[in-house]
């Protein structure tokens, strides 16, 4: 999933475009190519080694991506016992690594780096420029996983890579995971894999991801950063009727397409009740006061008072608040029928569900079943089965941190907490007591910057600003106490 996501479908929502009453910080004007310092330099080297190795499932290789690192981090002063590159058997290209770098209390837990080195598939000749040859253009980074996720993955790994060449002993042990299969939801997943087989090498007291970030206006002005505090759980339902069938020349009522389409229209119409986290509270009242309209004066009353249904009602009006309150399911594949001249003998859909954090695979097909009130009509649930949602604390000392370097780096820009309406790999880091907040610090543009698309892209000084900001912010939780 995009690092920035989550900010950049809220951002610009949020503040309203340019609302009144808070603060833009000017992008640094990127015409001009940066001047590289070495260690600026060698981070760059490692980036562009990352996003030139394909790590597309369909002929890509996270296991060379991650052995590439391997190496890097051997040549930093990391040993053999510090580092696991780890694969399966099934899938000896979907490998990832996990390597740590000890602390000096007994005390503190470790604190847990992640990242993923899969991208999504990207075809050359739908593309301007290579897809997997790093281009630098107008103040851009174009290729495919410039931004997702290869961006933060470069940072952790070039950080652990700094610290122990710098001799750098923190406080708290630093654990860095780079995996494999977060963006298909069928292929091998390496954070859920470490999750579920090798817990103790993970384990950790909290750990940082993607799914926060910036956004700018799309005209050069920063008008916020996120911190990701939660997110939903999807979950696919396949819908089926079934029918004995016959000749179309003698129709019958009972038509399994007919039956199924009842029943998506059920679906579409069915509304979700409204749920609410300290995080999606915070959300709603901090971004709703810095609106100065009808929707944010809804947002900050909507936080105070989840059951008003008239400010339900107005803040539902915006697609993107609309799901941020609920769960939420749509149809979105449909197929039936075996003949054009013969009544259907099957009809189904799939539809996709973004479950509220801490709703249910079980509680969410009841609900469906309630809404479509025909029992003719099977929901079965599609593989994989994730995780249900659990929100991680919207503890002040995660915020805190991010906040003051916010203020250093971004002056005037302010730091929202957010719940992601898609999906990161921290569910399943979540599921096993490891809380996984999604950092500010990168920033984009409000089109996505073409992450999962054409033409991705970063801007060079979102990265390279972004880098200082993560190695301050990962230095100061290792640290604290």
């Amino acid at each position: 999933m995009k690092s920035w996501l989550a900010a950049v479908q809220i951002a610009a929502l949020c503040i309203g475009g340019a609302a009144p009453g808070i603060a833009q910080a000017q992008v640094p004007t990127s015409a001009a190519p940066l001047a590289l310092k070495p260690d600026q330099q060698a981070f760059l080297d490692l980036y562009k080694e990352m996003v030139e190795t394909n790590t597309t499932l369909s002929v890509g290789s996270c296991t060379q991506a991650a052995a590439q690192v391997a190496t890097r981090l051997k040549a930093a002063g990391f040993t053999d016992a510090d580092i696991t590159q780890f694969s399966v058997p099934e899938h000896p290209k979907e490998g990832g690594i996990v390597a740590i770098l000890p602390g000096t209390s007994k005390m503190l837990k470790p604190m847990l780096l992640l990242a993923h080195l899969d991208v999504v598939e990207a075809k050359r000749e739908d593309w301007t420029r290579d897809p997997f040859k790093l281009i630098e253009e107008g103040g851009h980074y174009y290729a495919r996983g410039s931004a997702d996720d290869k961006s933060m993955a470069a940072v952790w790994a070039d950080l652990m890579i700094r610290f122990k060449k710098d001799g750098y002993h923190p406080k708290r042990m630093i654990k860095m995971a780079l995996t494999c299969g977060e963006e298909t939801t069928y292929a091998f997943n390496g954070a859920q894999w470490l999750a579920q087989n090798k817990r103790d090498l993970i384990a950790a007291e909290f750990a940082l991801n993607e799914g926060g970030g910036g956004d700018t206006d799309g005209k050069g002005k920063i008008i916020v950063q996120t911190m990701q505090v939660g997110e939903k759980a999807v979950q696919n339902f396949r819908l089926e009727t079934t029918n004995a069938g016959g000749h179309s020349s003698i129709p019958i009522r009972d038509n399994a397409i007919y039956e199924l389409s009842d029943a998506l229209a059920k679906v579409r119409d069915h509304e979700f009740p409204v749920m609410m986290t300290d995080t999606t509270k915070a959300f709603f009242a901090q971004a709703g006061a810095g609106r100065k309209d009808r929707i944010g004066a809804a947002m900050v009353a909507i936080a105070a008072n989840p059951a008003d249904k008239d400010a339900e009602a107005i803040v539902s009006t915006d697609r993107t608040y609309h799901s941020m309150l609920r769960t939420t399911c749509v149809a979105t594949l449909l197929d039936g029928g075996h003949a054009n001249n013969a009544l259907p003998q099957r009809a189904g859909a799939n539809v996709n569900c973004r479950m509220f954090p801490g709703q249910t695979l079980e509680q969410t097909q009841a609900a469906l079943a309630a809404a479509i009130g025909d029992a003719k009509v099977t929901i079965t649930p599609v593989p994989p089965v994730r995780p249900t949602a659990v929100p991680p604390a919207l503890d002040p000392r995660i915020m805190g941190p991010a906040e003051t370097l916010v203020k250093k780096y971004f002056p005037g820009v302010p730091l929202v907490p957010v719940m992601s309406t898609g999906a990161t790999d921290g569910i399943f880091l979540e599921a096993v007591g490891i809380p996984t907040y999604g950092v500010p610090g990168i920033w984009g543009d409000p089109d996505g910057n073409g992450a999962h698309g054409l033409n991705e892209r970063i801007e060079v000084r979102s990265l390279f600003t972004g880098r200082d900001y993560l190695t301050d912010l990962v230095k100061v939780y290792a640290n604290m106490n």
